[in-house]
């Protein structure tokens, strides 16, 4: 037997569909919003993925180093070329990240954000630590003219994948934040992380010589020199 609807009821029944398909995208653009305003206190607070993250994080030695690549002088003033390399937390023998400057001088500045989490926002309770090289720039320049090393509000190359657990909104929000302590190291005081902001280390850079940074247990970045093989 086949049933006819009058043209009154197919009406309600389109209705109907379109009502409970409006009710659908109206959740789905209101867990989109909630997400889309989770906040930096959210993530630390209440995301047990985030924590788990952060006790991946190990003590780190060699952070990275530098050479030069030319030195000559140019209209009486010196020119240094170098290269600046950033090593993996895993292998310092594996090359994560390689960049050249050109930099008026040879006395030169290297720009680096160490950021301490307290025990309450790692999950085993323990204190961790991580790197963010920003800058480098010469005697003869200003740090807000330094050439970036890495890109500020992103992940850095260094930490790729240690947050892959977390949605990429959670991702960038929590990298934002962090690269904002640069600006204000205070910023995340109430949840145990602080920022050793303005940490430079600057050597008169030579030619035949690497400079090796390393790391040490209070989180102060600092030049080891060993001659290029």
């Amino acid at each position: 037997m086949v049933f006819k609807l009058k043209r009154s009821e197919k009406g309600k029944i389109l209705i109907w569909i379109a009502g409970i398909i409006a009710l659908i995208v109206v959740g789905i653009i209101a867990a989109t919003f909630h997400r889309s305003i989770k906040t930096i206190s959210d993530l630390l607070t209440e995301n047990k993925r985030l924590k788990e993250s952060l006790a991946k994080l190990t003590k780190e030695e060699q952070i990275g180093y530098a050479k030069v690549m030319k030195q000559e002088k140019k209209d009486g003033r010196v020119q240094t070329t170098l290269k600046f390399v950033e090593t993996s937390r895993d292998d310092r023998t594996d090359k994560i990240l390689e960049k050249e400057y050109m930099i008026d001088g040879d006395i030169i500045y290297f720009d680096a954000v160490i950021v301490k989490f307290g025990s309450q926002v790692v999950v085993d309770g323990k204190e961790r630590s991580l790197y963010l090289w920003r800058r480098v720039y010469g005697e003869n320049m200003s740090p807000s003219t330094g050439y970036a090393i890495e890109e500020v509000g992103k992940e850095p190359v260094r930490y790729k994948g240690m947050l892959e657990k977390l949605h990429l909104q959670d991702q960038n929000t929590f990298w934002s934040a962090i690269w904002d302590l640069a600006n204000d190291p205070n910023k995340l005081n109430k949840f145990s992380i602080q920022a050793i902001y303005g940490n430079v280390v600057y050597s008169q850079l030579k030619p035949g010589l690497i400079y090796v940074f390393k790391i040490s247990n209070t989180g102060q970045v600092y030049p080891e020199t060993v001659p290029e093989m």
